[in-house]
């Protein structure tokens, strides 16, 4: 059908040019059907040889003038049948129309926010050229080219497809909720916020999606997480050695995956560090130069992070508290032992407070360390001071708070 459609279209051109003649035509190529034929022809055949040849040029010619009549009358019924057709298309726009929206808000509603945007801005429908057939020798339905050229026709159908062009040139935009991976996240995230049960539920959650999305990298240092969470809140010695054991490998898994992405590196280091609780003292120091290499890495790929600095300085401060036997078990190992001071340790800590103050408890009570083992006890007073100032709410509050008791004496303080 939309051949025969092309075809038709061809034909507005000659109408257009011969609206007047065709009538004519027709009116005067009927009237002459209606005449006697028999008494022109007896009348012609009685003459001279010269009539009779006169004669035979004259029904020639109107039999050529009859085939052109009857393609004429041709062209005015597909004329006829086109606007039937455009007449159906107008009608059939609209409805058209109301089927796209509905498409485009059936695919919003999967999830996720979805944004379509038409072309370019003032975009036109390019019109249709197509060439008219000639007079003689081929009919309108071959589409042959005329002596007249190409002539460029645009429908009322065209009319309406440029409408429906400008109308989609406008941005659509449907706001649904959001898609489950995200919605799973911002969940996993409130429990790691919230009490021991939801620490709890908060691994169970994970590990039961870990099938799905266990490829993204995002998920699985969360994943390390919730289990440096289970472990800190877990009693049995044997379970907090399998969750810490689990979590070192889910932490090799994602720095794997992902190395530029500095949550991985940063929990496989806390990992990492709290393996040191149950391996030899020879993969105690291994571990220790694991936990700074991705420590490290963590704070080149994220400098602005507290935590980062917060780790560095608890393991600058280790290291300095190291034994001359430690050391020269490092340096028997690995050829070199770790090296750090308490200047070193203080550094990392007071940059804690400068990209966040009062960052945590724990962090006043080791610069109140640093500054009692620099000598410095109006300082260090001063850390203790905005440590107890600080309220009690998690393990680590109550670590720092046991510490803070503890250094009362050194400080004096009674």
């Amino acid at each position: 059908m939309a051949q025969s459609s092309d075809n038709k279209v061809l034909v507005l051109g000659v109408l257009a040019g011969a609206a007047g003649l065709s009538l004519g035509a027709v009116a005067l190529y009927n009237s002459r059907r209606a005449m006697p034929q028999s008494g022109h022809s007896e009348q012609y055949l009685s003459s001279n040889d010269q009539r009779a040849a006169g004669a035979s040029m004259v029904v020639g010619g109107m039999l050529g003038q009859a085939e052109v009549l009857d393609r004429l009358g041709a062209l005015i019924q597909c004329v006829s049948e086109l606007k039937d057709e455009v007449r159906a298309l107008k009608s059939a726009i609209p409805k058209l129309q109301d089927h796209v929206r509905d498409e485009l808000r059936g695919r919003g509603a999967e999830g996720g926010v979805a944004r379509i945007r038409a072309g370019p801005p003032n975009r036109t429908i390019p019109t249709r050229r197509r060439r008219v057939a000639r007079a003689e020798g081929q009919s309108s339905e071959e589409g042959a080219e005329s002596e007249g050229g190409y002539i460029t026709a645009l429908t009322d159908s065209e009319e309406e497809e440029k409408s429906e062009a400008d109308e989609s040139q406008e941005e659509v935009t449907v706001i649904e909720p959001l898609d489950e991976f995200s919605a799973l996240l911002e969940r996993v995230d409130a429990l790691h916020n919230g009490t021991d049960g939801d620490k709890r539920e908060c691994l169970r959650t994970m590990l039961d999606k870990r099938t799905e999305f266990g490829q993204n990298t995002t998920f699985l240092w969360r994943l390390v997480r919730a289990y440096v969470d289970v472990h800190d809140i877990t009693t049995n010695l044997e379970q907090k050695k399998t969750h810490a054991e689990t979590g070192k490998k889910v932490g090799e898994e994602a720095v794997k995956m992902n190395p530029m992405c500095a949550e991985s590196h940063q929990w496989y280091a806390i990992m990492c560090g709290i393996m040191t609780e149950y391996e030899t003292v020879q993969n105690r120091i291994k571990n220790g130069y694991i936990f700074k290499d991705h420590l490290d890495k963590a704070i080149e790929l994220k400098p602005q992070d507290p935590m980062s600095y917060y780790l560095l300085g608890r393991w600058c401060y280790a290291v300095a508290q190291l034994s001359w036997i430690e050391r020269k078990i490092a340096a028997t190992l690995f050829g070199e032992p770790p090296s750090a001071t308490v200047q070193d340790a203080l550094k990392n800590f007071l940059k804690v407070e400068e990209i966040r103050p009062k960052y945590s408890k724990l962090n006043y009570v080791f610069l109140a360390k640093c500054y009692r083992d620099l000598g410095q006890k109006g300082q260090a007073r001063k850390m203790w001071d905005a440590a107890a100032s600080m309220e009690t709410v998690s393990k680590e509050d109550e670590e720092a708070q046991k510490e803070l008791d503890y250094l009362l004496p050194a400080l004096g303080v009674y």
